[in-house]
């Protein structure tokens, strides 16, 4: 009998892996996307990466999380190794990982259900369905289809790989097989995790995910016998499991202490940690809500128009949610012996969310959160309708009906995906109050020549959030393009940046864009002077007192004085600058930039600043940015390129020409910031 039914579900997950890549199709003919401009570019910051030291320089280089997620970034080499690049390869490699993890997840949900059901056919199928069901539902198209969202990916993939070897090595210990079961046990639970976290940090969540299989599922239906089995298994569970799992909630928990003592954020979210924590839960109900009720279309990308709690009672629903959110971990955990598959489903969920959606100071909502912890969401319900004993006729269409219908509303969702004009208006209706939104809606329709469009999108917003940098700045891009801007308009960029909390990279970005226009008169209205009023009131905004945001204003007031004509003036910002975060990477940058203007004197003057100064460089960030730091230290890096950089200047200045030089090191940001729309 085992035989006879083993084979078929095969062929039906094949069936549906096709299923789900003509449901996605569409969506590989899209492009590049906000964070995607911040992390990928590194493929070519020093070069293509196609030699040992530029590897080592590029898979060290990541900043987000202590590890940088090298893992992610490895994957990243499958598709380019330098900067341009193509979408398409990005976005196939992410929809065959996609399609892995559903290899990945339909072996797991069957290991579990072989564990709660007798009958071989049933647990098949409803691992099957359980597998399906994720794979096409529509709420992972933000996902698979977003390339940078490849580090929420790799988490799921070492949490089912390292979920499955570690159940491996439990039925090896169960048969009495000591040392092959350690090694698997080990590997599954220890090493799997350390991967999961080199992708990301919530792949630390994996000891949490073995250890509710183990309590709800394992325990009582495949206890370990006694003997030295039975203690070298609760080794590797306490070791692995127990001891990683408390010290998360201890960080977890020390995070949310302080930030409701010292109400930590000010300044850099617009709510705090006592808000934060106030917040998620019903942030938390509406992903469920998304999961179980799927639409083909949801807010995306853009939700900082998402309300956060004040209190308990504003908005009314925080303290039902709240309510509910306990009730459902407190009956999932009750109940854990009587519905086990709900009551791990249920309790993986939440614990797949503690990184992401409690204290820790991340943005409010981001769909690609549910990406790991919704893997189970769906198996009970496959469980149910592959005991066909009752209601047989209904629990078969339903078998039929469901899948086509979440395949149905994918491919809806990445056709928009694969058409940029179309998602960002899409976006841009469904989401009326978010700026982000608005803003990629109005650049969007500049690009496509109809400027007026955009000016009124962005005018109707800009009355009610004054202090949107991107509506005012994406304001005067529009009225360029309609004749000139106006006092009005200089008027609420200027208010935007004296308002703002945090330009990150736009202002930036913004700046480069436009200094040409302003500097050849193409924008009537818009001048170096007013580009160097709005740069001075950020410098006395206290919200922008960050040493890196202080540093990118003095880099663009030093730009503005080249572009007049004025290199001592640059050179004066460029030092002060310097000043505040002594970098090599910005000297080069500086220095460069004083060189291609035609000033090399200037930019040998500030290398001989940053010789001056460079023992006072502040020592790298704990973790990856360490051994970037190593890196380059190592294979002597900034030396060389100062050395060649001074080299070049010299013999401009005995030349006297004045050539085009590009710098060495990537100017897109002058800070370094990791900036974007979205901080994942």
């Amino acid at each position: 009998m085992h035989n006879r039914y083993s084979i078929k579900p095969l062929f039906a997950l094949a069936a549906f892996a096709l299923l789900t890549l003509a449901a996605y199709w569409p969506g590989l003919q899209g492009g590049f996307l906000f964070d995607d401009f911040a992390n990928l570019p590194a493929l070519g910051a020093t070069g293509p990466i196609d030699t040992w030291p530029t590897f080592w320089r590029y898979i060290t280089s990541g900043a987000a999380d202590p590890t940088g997620r090298p893992l992610t970034l490895l994957t990243f080499l499958l598709d380019a190794n330098d900067w341009p690049a193509d979408p398409f390869p990005f976005k196939r490699t992410s929809l065959i990982l996609h399609l892995l993890n559903g290899v990945l997840l339909y072996a797991l949900l069957a290991k579990l259900g072989q564990s709660l059901v007798v009958e071989t056919r049933r647990y098949q199928t409803a691992a099957l369905l359980g597998a399906t069901l994720w794979l096409l539902h529509p709420l992972f198209v933000s996902t698979t289809l977003y390339i940078v969202q490849r580090e929420a990916m790799l988490p799921a993939t070492c949490a089912l790989a390292g979920l499955l070897i570690w159940l491996h090595g439990r039925g090896h210990l169960t048969r009495g097989n000591i040392r092959s079961g350690l090694i698997w046990s080990v590997v599954g639970l220890g090493g799997f995790t350390l991967l999961g976290i080199l992708a990301k940090a919530n792949g630390a969540l994996l000891p949490f995910y073995a250890l509710l299989i183990e309590i709800i599922v394992l325990k009582h239906r495949h206890a370990m016998p006694s003997g030295r089995a039975k203690l070298v298994h609760r080794g590797v569970m306490w070791i692995l499991g127990v001891i990683p799992a408390a010290a998360i909630l201890a960080y977890l928990t020390r995070i949310a202490v302080l930030g409701m003592l010292h109400g930590d954020n000010v300044g850099i979210r617009p709510w705090s940690t006592t808000q934060r924590l106030l917040t998620e839960p019903r942030i938390l109900l509406d992903y469920l809500s998304l999961l179980w009720v799927p639409r083909p279309f949801s807010s995306g990308l853009f939700n900082d128009q998402y309300v956060a709690s004040t209190s308990l009672f504003h908005p009314a629903t925080t303290l039902p949610t709240i309510i509910a959110v306990l009730i459902m971990i407190g009956g999932a955990w009750r109940l854990r012996k009587h519905y086990p598959a709900w009551s791990l489903v249920i309790l993986f969920y939440f614990a797949g969310q503690l990184l992401e959606s409690t204290s820790i100071g991340l943005e409010l909502y981001f769909e690609h959160r549910n990406y790991v912890p919704a893997l189970l969401m769906f198996w009970p319900l496959g469980l149910w309708l592959a005991n066909t004993r009752t209601l047989s006729s209904l629990k078969r269409g339903l078998m039929i009906v469901l899948p086509l219908g979440l395949a149905l509303m994918t491919h809806v969702s990445t056709e928009v995906w694969g058409n940029v004009h179309a998602q960002a208006l899409i976006w841009a209706d469904i989401n009326p109050n978010s700026a982000r939104a608005q803003a990629n809606a109005a650049q969007v329709q500049m690009q496509a020549g109809h400027p007026y469009d955009a000016a009124r999108r962005l005018e109707k917003l800009l009355t009610t959030q004054p202090d949107q940098v991107q509506l005012a700045f994406n304001l005067i891009g529009a009225h360029c393009m309609t004749g000139g801007i106006t006092p009005d308009d200089i008027a609420a960029a200027r208010t935007a940046m004296r308002d703002s909390t945090n330009t990150g990279s736009l202002f930036a970005n913004w700046f480069d864009r436009t200094l040409p226009a302003a500097v050849a008169g193409d924008c009537p209205g818009l001048t170096p002077v007013v580009m160097l009023d709005l740069i001075n009131d950020g410098l006395q905004n206290p919200k922008l007192a960050d040493a890196g945001q202080q540093q990118d204003f003095l880099y663009m007031r030093g730009r503005i004085a080249l572009a007049q004509h004025q290199p001592d003036v640059a050179l004066t910002n460029y030092l002060r600058a310097l000043d505040l975060q002594i970098r090599p990477g910005f000297a080069l940058e500086a220095a460069a930039m004083l060189g291609a203007a035609g000033y090399p004197t200037q930019g040998v003057q500030l290398l001989d600043h940053y010789q001056r100064v460079k023992d006072q460089v502040l020592p790298p960030d704990f973790g990856m940015p360490m051994v970037h730091e190593w890196v380059l230290t190592r294979q002597n890096y900034w030396p060389h390129e100062l050395t060649h950089l001074r080299a070049t200047l010299r013999e401009q200045m005995e030349e006297h020409t004045t050539p085009t030089w590009q710098s060495p090191v990537d100017t897109h940001t002058p800070s370094g910031q990791r900036t974007s729309p979205a901080n994942q």
